[in-house]
């Protein structure tokens, strides 16, 4: 015969498995929603109609296709080069003002690309303050008499664009050097090796992978754009998907252009693997030693200041200060807009509740992978984050498609049982831009807490199963304590991004509802660049956030 205590022992595993299953289960759910949108977008555009991929093609593609191509390909090589210059001289030698770059030259994150864009429209313009103060500068009393190239152009566009999206090669780049390159480069400097050749022979080998995948990930956020390339006159792929839908309402058209993005994406991604297929690096066994910085004096100080100062000044302080002076200039004239706390109230309310949904997600997850390891969780996983690779335009129309066509299922079944239209359930309550916004930026929270789960040692998972625990009960008083700092950290990432999001929140905001990107667009479309400027403001103060972060995360691990 059993004891009651034998009894409770044999069923503790079952309870545990049962428990863990759920979590898997879970996590296989919402593996499917968030690949939902990929999976309706393909089956809108394999499905189009008659002759319009020819059409398209002819019409459309050739020309965004090009254009996208030429932008992404300027956007790389400026942003290479400003990042892992930028990365090398903060790392690589010692001057005055080096500990200010050093935080400082993250600021560009905080700038969104459609708001520095919006920015320069004002500031370069014929009549504006940079272009007056050189005429009167040299005599000039016209425009028709001197003014500088039209910054709405394919320059200005990669210009503008590798000055705000380089600190997604510098952060990476910098790590690299902090943590890896001393011994390697003090061994090139015993051998004899120029201050130059260790930096072209030695540190940019060493620093290829972490030059890639920054790269990377600008052209990512550079595909990703739609205010920039469109106010500067790129006719990019998203810009083409933006307005085949929105201007020609031809659904089917914006997926196949949306589907060759997304190949686009695959190209990018495969490219950024085959660039680092031989980058393989072997650690000492010995302490790797910090890289030890050259200390600059005199004039040769002041230009290595000057040269870490300007991405930051036009990435960031220039755009910042005329946001600051055109919304001090619109208080003081007309006060603040009557929209703007119905505007705030929509961008904080929407961001926050799909910053729930999103972390509640990749906890879920994440989770899933450390309590029931296997192929099943961690393909869970890869599923689960894959909208981040997908640029806003691309998950927002497959969203579209997919949703849109619950809502119409629905709205037919009601009419024909109950006589009851329910109309757009989803798409015009606001849902379908949170659950848009929740499979693009599942990939940040699922990520953060991975790594902070990564973190606990599974002793303490295997101490908490020898007390009976399940593993709900071990998250809660274990796990959670613990990754606490983690998941804070990609809630106020994914808070920010969702904030900052203008192409998903164009394409699927309810009729009448305005947030402070999309009044920014729309502000700048029309050519009224004052209007907008304090929602501007708002978005880049909210933007700085992450990067106080990241700058104190740098600091901790010095």
């Amino acid at each position: 015969m059993f004891s009651s205590r034998d009894t409770a022992a044999v069923a503790r595993p079952r309870s545990r498995i049962t428990s863990s299953f759920y979590w898997l289960a879970v996590s296989c759910l919402i593996a499917a929603l968030a690949t939902l949108p990929v999976i309706a977008l393909l089956s809108e555009a394999v499905r189009g109609s008659e002759g319009l991929w020819e059409h398209l093609r002819e019409t459309v593609l050739a020309t965004a296709l090009s254009q996208t191509i030429i932008l992404l390909a300027g956007v790389g090589l400026l942003t290479g080069c400003l990042g892992t210059f930028s990365a090398w001289l903060v790392s690589a030698y010692d001057f005055r003002g080096r500990r200010l770059l050093e935080w400082a030259l993250l600021l560009p994150l905080a700038m969104p690309t459609y708001i520095v864009a919006y920015a320069y429209l004002d500031i370069l313009h014929p009549l504006g303050p940079v272009q007056g103060f050189l005429r009167w500068l040299l005599g000039y009393s016209s425009p028709r008499d001197f003014r500088l190239p039209d910054i709405r152009s394919m320059t200005g566009c990669i210009l503008l664009l590798g000055f705000v999206l380089y600190p997604y090669v510098y952060i990476p780049v910098r790590a690299m050097f902090l943590t890896q390159a001393g011994n390697l480069l003090d061994a090139a400097r015993m051998l004899g090796t120029s201050r130059h050749a260790l930096f072209t022979r030695v540190a940019v080998p060493l620093a290829r992978p972490a030059i890639a995948v920054g790269t990377s990930l600008a052209l990512m956020e550079a595909l990703n754009d739609i205010g920039a390339s469109e106010f500067l006159g790129v006719r990019t792929l998203t810009v083409s998907i933006y307005t085949t839908w929105v201007t020609k309402s031809d659904l089917p058209g914006a997926a196949q252009i949306a589907l060759s993005m997304l190949f686009l994406v695959v190209a990018l991604v495969a490219i950024e693997r085959w660039a680092r297929r031989r980058q393989r690096y072997s650690g000492s066994a010995q302490k790797s030693t910090l890289l030890t910085p050259t200390r600059l004096c005199g004039i040769r100080g002041l230009l290595a200041l000057s040269f870490g100062l300007l991405p930051i000044i036009i990435g960031f302080a220039a755009p910042a200060l005329y946001l600051i002076v055109e919304a001090w200039r619109r208080l003081q004239f007309r006060g603040i807009s009557a929209d703007f706390a119905s505007e705030a109230l929509n961008t904080i309310l929407f961001s926050a509740t799909a910053t729930l949904v999103t972390v509640a997600a990749g906890l879920v997850v994440a989770y899933a992978m450390r309590i029931a390891p296997g192929r099943t969780s961690l393909w869970s996983y890869r599923l689960a984050t894959i909208g981040y690779a997908a640029p806003g335009t691309v998950i927002a129309i497959g969203v579209l498609i997919a949703l849109g066509g619950f809502d119409r299922f629905v709205d037919q079944t009601m009419q024909q049982w109950f006589g009851v239209s329910t109309g757009l359930l989803l798409i015009g309550s606001g849902s379908a831009l949170i659950f848009a916004y929740a499979a693009r930026f599942l990939t940040i929270a699922g990520g953060g807490i991975d790594a902070g789960l990564s973190r606990i040692p599974s002793s303490f998972d295997q101490a908490s199963r020898s007390l009976g625990r399940t593993p709900a009960a071990t998250f809660t008083a274990i796990h959670l304590p613990l990754s606490k700092a983690a998941m804070a950290a990609a809630a106020l990432l994914v808070f920010v991004d969702c904030v900052k999001e203008l192409p998903a929140t164009l394409l699927l905001r309810p009729l009448n509802f305005e947030t402070f990107s999309t009044h920014l667009y729309g502000e700048a479309a029309r050519g009224t660049y004052e209007e907008a400027s304090i929602a501007a403001l708002a978005i880049v103060l909210i933007g700085i956030l992450p990067v106080i972060l990241l700058a104190r995360i740098g600091r901790v691990r010095r």
